[in-house]
């Protein structure tokens, strides 16, 4: 055995961690059962209960934690203020409601299986508390955290770490009157709670005032391993100040990443914290699972069974009728509630603070402990099942893909759907040095079979963009066909590569005045020229001579123009405006116009309204 002082003291552990997480890992994604039962399966393997190779998981899971905490970082870094404020009904109207809900039934549980009724209300709202690690990181792995039903998610999990606060304070409320203890008076716990509120607000204000400047003189002065090193001191250091503060280090991350959230080192931050996030995290996914006392899994295995049933069912009812009340379809109540049906690492803490006020005993913190835990290995499997049944298809292989690394190339094109295939051909007709990314790994091996040499990457990572070619790039299109994906590579090319010029493909005309407020270089409609040919075909179709038909087809596209000037510069309800007075005082035509208006009355009221549906 090493002795405690020597540097194998910390190898052995680390090489035992790393061995079990390669091995574990990789099995289960090969058998669909997702990384995160590969973790929590490999460390109850190596732990006390298993093969003993590690015999102190409590220390492993408080360094492990820091994985959820630069997770928040991250997602913090994705929540602008704005967009935070936009989802306060969900945060504070959703998130109470499934909440309460949930920690009601959870407590008839409770007190119907005999717990008196302070202890029934702990052991549910320890519950209640759902794995931020779990959900998040299935979401991202699903590529599902922006879309409308994660963002609900996220709102309920931002709730639920905000409970945490209120729920400790409760927990030393209610210990003396279970307890009889009189060491508690009301003057300290206000005291407490004043000081949590003031930790956030100095957070706030040191993040506001500080962060960006600290930011800019490293930038501007220091290495690149400073800038790193920097990042990690602003996620643990606002984790340590909340935490201090009595507030959860999770909260502090998460509001450290919103601070930063518009700062132009943003991109960077988040580039240089996902290193130690992805590892972290499953390290800490790796403790939970070592924390899993077997012993008293055996010792009390009705208990824990019915009660892993009972907490989970009652949970599951509660979020699926939250749900289905805030008129969610069937489809994503089901999959919210399999998500969120299970206990979390916060419910750790509030047992730990529980057994140390003498709320519960060691007996019953063990049990709770146990209870939580199984139910966060079950959630993996119960997903599982749930895509299983609704035919969910099947996950990509990359084999024969290549992965963009080490690229270059005067054109980088992101997106090679059919806008980008057309696009392509142009430039390669040229001979341009074009390099395509794609993460549609089955249109990748379909494009290789007819030659065109497609690379695999997220463009909406800037580590991949760097890989790609993007810094050395002349011009960067954004070929993409979803709205969101679009704008976040703008943004990140717009930060990052501001030499190369941007060309995109725009969604609808909303989308491109945005894109234009962003500053690309060039933007289209992806529907706009081709719909303009079809109108013309079809006014030949009806008969008007082809030269009158290309003169109103002209004309309809110099209207479209003034008008998305005048959007522009005036916004869009100006333009809205013009077209009601322009339908009043109708704008002389041109001579095409004038005939094809001849042939059709209406005409003039179908160019004034073509904003109105244009896309």
């Amino acid at each position: 055995m090493a002795d405690a002082h020597s540097p194998t003291a910390f190898v052995i552990p680390a090489v035992t961690l790393l061995a079990a997480a390669c091995v574990a890992v990789p099995l289960f994604r090969k058998a669909r059962l997702g990384s995160i039962l590969g973790y929590l399966a490999a460390g109850l393997a190596i732990g006390p209960f298993g093969l003993r190779l590690i015999s102190d998981p409590a220390a492993i899971l408080h360094i492990a934690e820091l994985g959820v905490v630069m997770f928040l970082f991250i997602i913090g870094l994705e929540m602008r203020p704005a967009r935070l404020w936009s989802l306060r009904r969900q945060i504070f109207g959703l998130g109470l409601l499934q909440v309460g809900v949930c920690t009601g039934l959870l407590t008839l549980m409770g007190l119907a299986g005999g717990f008196p009724p302070a202890v029934a209300f702990v052991a549910a709202a320890g519950f209640v508390l759902t794995s931020t690690a779990i959900v998040m990181q299935t979401l991202e792995e699903r590529g599902e955290l922006n879309t409308p039903h994660g963002q609900k998610m996220v709102s309920i999990l931002l709730l639920e770490d905000l409970a945490i606060v209120p729920l400790l304070a409760l927990v030393a409320f209610l210990a003396p009157a279970v307890t009889g203890a009189q060491d508690g008076n009301l003057v300290s716990r206000l005291t407490a709670v004043a000081i949590g509120i003031g930790s956030v607000a100095a957070l706030i204000v040191g993040g506001r005032f500080l962060l960006n400047p600290l930011f800019r003189f490293l930038a501007a002065y220091g290495a690149r391993e400073v800038m790193t090193a920097a990042a990690l001191l602003v996620v643990l250091g606002s984790a340590l100040a909340l935490q201090l503060g009595g507030l959860s280090m999770a909260m502090g991350a998460f509001l450290a990443g919103v601070l930063l959230s518009e700062s132009t080192f943003r991109h960077q931050l988040e580039a240089d914290v996902e290193p130690f996030r992805g590892i972290l995290l499953g390290l800490f996914f790796m403790a939970v699972g070592m924390s899993l006392d077997l012993s008293v899994v055996v010792a009390n295995w009705r208990l824990v069974t019915v009660y892993v049933a009972a907490y989970m069912v009652a949970k599951g009812v509660g979020i699926y009728a939250v749900a289905r009340l805030t008129r969610s379809g069937h489809g994503e109540a089901m999959e919210r509630t399999l998500m969120m049906a299970q206990g979390g690492e916060f419910a750790f803490v509030l047992y730990a603070a529980a057994t140390s006020t003498g709320l519960i005993d060691g007996q019953a913190n063990a049990t709770l402990t146990a209870i939580v835990i199984i139910s966060m290995v079950l959630t993996p499997l119960a997903l599982m099942g749930l895509r299983f049944l609704v035919a969910a298809p099947s996950a990509q292989s990359l084999d024969g893909v290549e992965v963009a690394d080490g690229l270059t190339g005067e054109v980088l094109m992101i997106g090679f759907g059919r806008f980008g295939q057309v696009v392509s051909q142009a430039l390669l007709a040229e001979r341009a040095e074009v390099t395509i990314i794609d993460n549609d790994v089955e249109m990748i091996q379909a494009a290789g079979t007819f030659g065109f040499r497609i690379y695999y990457g997220d463009g909406t990572r800037l580590d991949v963009l760097r890989a790609a070619g993007a810094g050395t790039a002349r011009l960067i299109c954004v070929c993409v066909d979803k709205r969101d994906v679009a704008d976040k590579i703008v943004e990140l090319i717009k930060a990052e590569f501001p030499l190369a010029k941007l060309y995109v493909r725009s969604f609808d005309r909303e989308h491109t005045i945005k894109l234009r407020e962003e500053g690309v270089d060039y933007e289209i409609r992806e529907v706009l020229e081709s719909a303009l040919v079809f109108g013309r075909e079809a006014l030949v179709a009806l008969g008007i001579e082809r030269e009158i038909a290309r003169q109103t087809v002209s004309d309809l596209r110099k209207r479209d123009a003034a008008r998305l000037e005048l959007q522009m510069h005036e916004g869009i309800q100006a333009g809205v405006h013009l077209m009601h007075q322009q339908r009043v005082t109708p704008a002389p035509l041109t001579e095409p116009a004038r005939k094809a208006k001849a042939l059709n009355p209406e005409a003039e009221d179908v160019l004034a309204d073509e904003t109105r549906f244009s896309g």
